[in-house]
This record gives structure tokens, sequence and C-alpha cells, in this order.
């Protein structure tokens, strides 16, 4: 493609992306008033944003590998319709399990535009160039997370619109995208025979996954950590989790291909994708309800809020984009990335409901430097470690794992998080002579409750998010550890791997010409 037809086909990507990013982000700020009109709970809080990651986790792999077989403007228009329909579907929710169910199959288009624009950018652009544009990438990715958040507190606050405008508001971005997209990309349709989809694969991955962070939701609350049913859900995940991994080994054409993320860069990626994973979903869904709930500002001064980090995440990737374009080195900035996320965790983890508001500004910011820093650099090393004809699989493997550290983290820090405040919250209320109402905060319908109850609330919400963020912090000394022990590349300039030489042949031996000697025969022997 030319530089021309590149920079259109890109524009239509980058919407698409654009709208991906939206949808995630921008309840993240209008969840309390939305959990709180639907009557919810602060476990059906937490899974509402789990259902849209985890069913987006599961098809991630499906999603990279069809792109290899089959078409990958086809599968990315289906992507988009799919994500049209759920968006309409959750907008009309009217209780909490209908919106959970419709944001787990718009987590199945999200999925699918996620991992095909970097796809279909790993067809057009060659690695050395992909730099520069993943800063693009990024940045655009920072304005929806940093728009999202906002768009949807005033959404919220505005009295005409609602919080079913969250859902809403994404549709007519699909809807432009994907006529941008039919008319400017194109892409050679390669097909090849004999394809088999591993359905089976994904099914186990999504299930042993799925009842592990039902277990991680419950456990504490519903039930005993050493307890009969701790052991059936633990039991029973690991072991269909186990019976995945058995299944990827034998197939054909596996949906997390065993071989690709058994290399030494890619499984250090991977490693590392979990911890940005988590700070990419965590910091966003639950510093939203921190400032609303913990600290009493209206849906719209949340997303204000959060604007450091998300400021943190465009300047970071722009800049390290093209830095990494510029150099072609990529460890130096990921390593950079994973240190700085984890320090601005570190701040993190000691807020409560009287910090200073400049002291999580700052913290924040280096949150959102860390993921801008080494988020899309952890898909470029292993794009540029495989041929193009694993570009699919790879970028899939990666993005999996990513939003499983996503998935994994929204539900173990929401889990960490409802312990916590139900522990704040009861003693916060035995000292005003309640007894017995460590269930209070379960509502998060936080103006029904008389104003002394209301502070206790708010008080324990606000003293239990700098838990969350320790755990994070943990984590995040995994992914530095990571990135320090990958091993440097240098990006290459060609889309594909160069094919290996083949065997030179044995050469053969030269004919040689055999002179006869010449005979004299003499007339007496003649």
């Amino acid at each position: 493609m030319s530089r021309r037809q590149t920079l259109e086909a890109l524009s239509g990507l980058l919407l698409v992306l654009f709208v991906a990013m939206l949808s995630a982000t921008v309840v993240s700020t209008a969840l309390p008033q939305i959990i709180g009109a639907l009557k919810g709970s602060q476990s059906q809080y937490t899974w509402v944003v789990t259902a849209t990651l985890l069913v987006s986790t599961a098809s991630t792999p499906i999603w990279g590998k069809l792109a290899d077989l089959y078409d990958k403007k086809l599968l990315l228009e289906i992507g988009i319709a799919i994500f049209t329909v759920a968006s309409l579907v959750s907008g009309f929710a009217q209780n909490t399990e209908q919106l959970i169910a419709a944001r787990a199959v718009q987590g199945l288009g999200m999925g699918a535009l996620q991992i095909l624009v970097q796809i279909v950018m790993a067809s057009m652009i060659s690695p050395r160039d992909r730099g520069r544009y993943y800063g693009y990438l990024g940045g655009v990715m920072a304005v929806a997370t940093v728009g999202g958040p906002l768009l949807g507190g005033l959404i919220v606050d505005t009295s005409w619109l609602g919080w079913r405008w969250c859902f809403f508001i994404g549709v007519p971005f699909a809807v432009v995208a994907f006529g941008l997209l039919h008319k400017t990309l194109r892409l050679p349709v390669i097909r090849r025979d004999n394809v088999k989809i591993d359905y089976w694969g994904a099914l186990l991955i999504a299930a042993g996954v799925s009842l592990l962070l039902l277990w991680v939701t419950f456990v504490g609350d519903s039930f005993a950590w050493m307890s009969p049913e701790t052991l059936a859900m633990v039991g029973a995940g690991a072991a269909i989790l186990a019976a995945a991994v058995w299944v990827e080994s034998r197939v054909a054409e596996p949906v997390v291909p065993l071989d690709i993320i058994a290399r030494r860069n890619t499984a250090l990626a991977i490693v590392a994708s979990l911890a940005v994973g988590m700070a990419m979903f965590g910091g966003a869904v639950f510093l939203g309800q921190y400032f609303q709930i913990g600290r009493g500002y209206s849906p719209t001064e949340a997303g204000l809020l959060t604007f450091p980090m998300m400021a943190g995440v465009l300047v970071s990737s722009t800049v390290i984009g093209r830095l990494t374009s510029k150099t072609a080195r990529v460890k130096p900035y990921i390593l950079f990335g994973t240190v700085v996320l984890t320090a601005g965790f570190a701040m993190l983890s000691v807020i409560d409901h009287e910090t200073p508001l400049a002291y999580v500004a700052f913290g924040m910011l280096l949150v959102g430097i860390g993921v801008g820093g080494s988020m899309q650099n952890l898909v470029l090393v292993v794009q540029n470690s495989v041929p193009l004809k694993e570009i699919g699989a790879a970028s899939g493997a990666v993005t999996f794992f990513r939003s499983l550290g996503g998935t994994i983290g929204v539900s173990v820090l929401g889990a960490v998080l409802a312990n916590q405040v139900s522990a704040n919250i009861a003693s916060g209320l035995e000292r005003l002579g309640i007894k017995g109402g460590g269930n209070a905060g379960g509502d998060l319908d936080i103006a029904a409750l008389p104003a002394p109850v209301q502070e206790v609330v708010r008080a324990a919400y606000g003293d239990a998010t700098g838990h969350i963020f320790l755990v994070s912090a943990a984590i995040a000394v995994v992914g530095v550890i990571a990135a320090a022990a990958l091993k440097p590349v240098v990006l290459r300039d060609a889309l594909d791997l160069p094919a290996e030489p083949e065997p030179e042949p044995e050469p053969e031996a030269e004919p040689v010409d055999v002179v006869a000697p010449e005979v004299k025969v003499t007339p007496s022997a003649r």
C-alpha cells in the first residue's frame, strides 16, 4: 500500500479502536450511578466490567487465529457489527443481570476490534516503522481513555440524557468506522485449505478462567478460604485449564500456540503484559469509584480527576513510539515503563479518603507513563520475533494475556476492595453504636443512606482503595523482572523474517574429456 492508502486505512482503524476503548472506559465513572439505579451490589459492580473483559479475553486468540486464516477486513466488519448490536442491548437493560449479559456479548466485539486493528497494522507496516504508528495507536487509546470517564460523567450528570447513553454513544462512531474501513481498507485475501479452529481449547480456557474468577469473587464472603466450596472451585478450575493445555498441545491449529508462547521473549512479554493489563483496567475502574464514593465528587468531576493518568499514557505512548522507531530498540523503553508503573502503584498504595489530590494525581501520572511506555512495545517485541504468517497468533497470544491480566486484576482487586470495605464499614458503624451493619455498603445507592452512615461508607471506600494498589505494586514488580530478562532485539525493516537459506546442493563432478592415446599402426601389424 502507498503512504496515502496506508494513512486512509489507518484513520479507519484508529476510529475502530477509539470506539472499543471508549466503550470500556465510558462506564468507569458512571458505574456507581448505573449500579445504584439498577439496585446492584459491589460484586455486580465488578462483574459489569469483568464480564466484558472475560469474553474479550477468551475470544481474542480466536480472532487472532481467524485473522491468519480468513479475510481480515471481513472479520473486522463482523466484530464491529457484534459490538454495535451489543451496545444497543446494554443501553436498554432493565436490571444488572441483563446488563452483565449484554456487556459479555459486547466483549466479543471488543476482543475482535482490539486484536484485529493490531494485526491489520502489522500486515501493512514494517516493524521498524510500526513503532511510530503504534505511538499514534497509543495516543488514540489515551484520548479514548481520557474522554471516556469524562464523557460518562457528563452523560450521567445531564438529566435529559441519563446513564443509558453511556452505551448508545458509541453506536454512531461504530457505524462511521464501518463505512470508512469498508471503503479504504485493501488487504490481500489469503485462503488456506483444511482449516480447523480450536473451539474446544477456547471453551476450556474460558471455562477454567471463569470458574477461578467466580471463586475469587465469592471467597471470604459467601464461603471461607478453606472450605469444600473453595476446594471444588479451585480444583475444577485447575483441572479444566490443565485439559486446555493438553488440547492446545495436540490440535493442528491451537488457539494459544504453545510453541510461540514458550519462546523466551514471548513468554517474558506475556508476564509483563499481565501487570500492564491490571494497570490499564484496574486503575480506570476503581479510581473512578474512589473519587465518587470515597471522596464525594460527581461523575464529571471524577472523570476530570483521572486526567493525569490518561495524560501520562498519551504523552508517553506518543514520545516513546517515535523513539522506538528512531532507535529500533525496544527493551530499554519497556524496562523504563514497568519501573515507572511500579513506582506509581507504590505511591497509590498509601492513599485514603483524606489524601491530598496533588499526591494522588502524581501517582496516577506515573501509572499512565508506565502503561504508555510498555503496553504496545510488548506487542512489538513479539511481532518482531515471528514470521508474517504467525503475526495473528502471536499478537493474539500477547493481547490475550494482557486482557487476562486486566480481567484477573479487576476481579481480584474488586474482591479485595469488597472485603476491606465490609470490614471498614463494620468497624465504623460500631463506633456509631450500630452492630451487624457490615453490609451497609452492599447497595451502592449511597445517597439513600442516612448522613452519618454515608460518611462511614465513604471513608471505608476511600481507605480501602490503597490496599488494592498495594497488590498491584507487588504484581508490577514481577513485570519489572520480566522486562529486565527480555533478550534485546533490533526491530527489522521488512514485513517478514528473512527466509532461511536452502542448503546448497553438492557440486557435481565436472565432466572430464578422456583423450585416447594415439596408436601408430605399422604396415606389418595392419
